[in-house]
This record gives C-alpha cells, structure tokens and sequence, in this order.
C-alpha cells in the first residue's frame, strides 16, 4: 500500500515522504480499515517536527483520525462487522495518511449517516475536543458569551458551531478578511479581525464590560494574554493548544484578583479515564450532525499525493476550514 512516512523530523513538507510500504495486520484487538478520509490536525505537523506530546520512533505515519471501512478484524474484537463505516483516532506508530490503517477496536466509533467521509473524519478529535472543553471543563450555559480564538479553523470553528448549539452568544476572533468572511457563515454573533481591531475593546462593548464568561483558546500566546483582560468575573479560560508557537505563563495573582478559572484539556486522556464519555459525547455529536446544527467545515478534499503539503499549510495557520485528505 502507499503511505506517507516520517524517517526524520522536520518541516512536514520535506519530513514525509510517499512509500510503498507492506499492508499492516490487525493484532489482537484492533481493527484494519481502509481509509476513506483522513482529517489533517495541527498535531500532525507537531509529530513530524518532533514536537507533540507523543513522539513515536521513525518511521512512523502521521495522521491521527480517520473515517474508514472496516476490512479484517484481530483476535478477540467483538461487535464490529466488516464492511462497516467507522471513524477513530489512528494508533501511531501507523497514521491515516495512508491507504490503509489499523485502530484500536476500542476507540472505534460507527461514522454519523448525516455527514460524507471528509466531514465524518472531521468530526471526531475537534469536536470532541469542543464538546469536553465547553460542556465537561467550563460548563458553557445559554445565554453566556463564548469568545472563540482562530474561529474559521478546524478547532475553532468546531467551537464555534457547538457554542451556538448551546445558546451561546459566540464572539469570533480571525485573521484576515477571508476568516472572518468563513466565521461569519458559521453563525458567528461578532466576527474581530485581530489584524485591525482589538477584539478585548470588542469583548467588553458587547458585553457591557463584563466580559467573556468562557474563552476558548487554542492558540496561546498573546491570543491568551490579552483574554486575561476581558473575561468575566467567574469567567472560565479553556487552553486547548498553542498553535502560536508560545506557552503563556499564567499571572495567578491576576486570576484570584478577577476571579476566573484557567481550565487545561488534554482530551486523549478521556480515552483512558472516561471511555464512555467519549461514547456519549460521539452520541451527542451524532444527534447534533442529524439535526445539522454542527457540520465540518471542510474546505479542501485533497488526494493522498497532497497529504504533506496539506500538513504544511495546517501547520502556516493559512488555511480555512478543514483539509481532508481523500485517497483515491
């Protein structure tokens, strides 16, 4: 089969390369499937920079969800059927960027009728990842404000759909016209181009001062610096990445001074603390996708040759959207 291999780190584009490599076989408890889409994440370019919390040894396939057809199942694996159209988060060493994979049976989820295979690829980790940081760590309530950091991009916009599902007033902070344009069409109340407007003097007129009662954060760096100015009193600061390439230090002391919460998610733990949440949240997801209140938004399909170009573009904060790799 053909995948996209990492032998050493570095910038994705010139870190992986197109082999031919043997099929992988299911072990006990997992599960091969070919891949139908495979959803290009941040943290992808961070395994191929050697830079993300798990570092596999080279070789190694990046591309870490996946929507796919089960083909063969291993020893033990009950209650899933060949043929089936499932997502799941890849199990690395062996990423989706690739013709086939092999996942955990355990993380393997049924793939949502109402969406395609690119949007269905999509859905799992940025959702997942809104759906735990606003409903599990900040307790997002209707009604709330929720301002929204790198809202046209694949977390954010993930953020974006699952606030307004909640009642929320949603404040959208993008760069550039095109976002803003892309954030917009989501459904946002306010859409702040960070390049010419302070979305802090934004957050406090929309809100009479009091700021917002949830900030969620993937980016870091000043992007989180400058929330601590316009949270409100019991306002909640989820920290879901550093896209920015810089790790805030918090100031403590201003957060017993204005009362609010710095709340981290690392979501993958819930795949080993909480394993029915993660079913449950999925359920949840699914019922929303139904009823078409959340949809990925997938901007570009692009075939397995174009998988590292895509991680590189990911990985430039150029792109809008969702970049899905569809291989042929």
């Amino acid at each position: 089969m053909k995948a996209w291999r990492v032998h050493e780190t570095g910038e994705p584009r010139e870190a992986m390369r197109l082999e031919e490599v043997p099929d992988p076989v299911p072990g006990p408890g997992e599960v091969l499937v070919r891949v139908r889409a495979a959803n290009v994440n941040f943290p992808d370019a961070l395994l191929c920079r050697g830079q993300y919390q798990i570092r596999p040894e080279p070789p190694f396939t990046p591309g870490v969800e996946l929507c796919g057809e089960i083909r063969a199942l291993g020893a033990g694996v009950t209650g899933l059927e060949p043929g089936a159209r499932v997502i799941a988060p890849a199990a690395l060493p062996g990423g989706a960027f690739a013709e086939l994979a092999v996942v955990k049976a355990s993380t393997v989820l049924p793939a949502p009728d109402a969406l395609d295979d690119a949007e269905a690829a999509a859905l799992h980790i940025g959702y997942q990842t809104g759906w735990f940081g606003l409903h599990r760590r900040a307790a997002l309530r209707g009604g709330e404000t929720l301002l929204v950091h790198a809202a046209a991009g694949g977390v954010g916009s993930a953020a974006v759909q699952l606030g307004k599902a909640a009642g929320a007033t949603v404040i959208a902070v993008v760069g550039g016209a095109e976002k803003a344009a892309a954030a917009a069409k989501l459904g946002c109340d306010i859409v702040v181009d960070r390049r010419t407007e302070d979305f802090v003097a934004v957050v406090k007129e929309a809100t009479g001062g009091r700021g917002a009662d949830v900030v969620y954060d993937p980016v870091g760096g000043e992007a989180y610096t400058r929330s601590t100015k316009c949270v409100a009193f019991e306002g909640r600061i989820v920290v879901v990445g550093f896209t920015s390439g810089t790790i805030p230090t918090p100031g403590l002391n201003h957060a017993l001074v204005k009362n609010y919460s710095i709340l981290g998610l690392h979501w993958g733990l819930y795949n080993a603390h909480d394993p029915a949440a993660i079913r449950h949240c999925h359920d949840e997801l699914t019922r929303l996708a139904a009823e078409g209140t959340v949809k990925p938004l997938v901007s570009e399909r692009l075939p397995l040759a174009a998988a590292a170009d895509a991680v590189q573009r990911v990985a430039d904060g150029t792109t809008t959207g969702r970049l899905v790799v569809v291989p042929d």
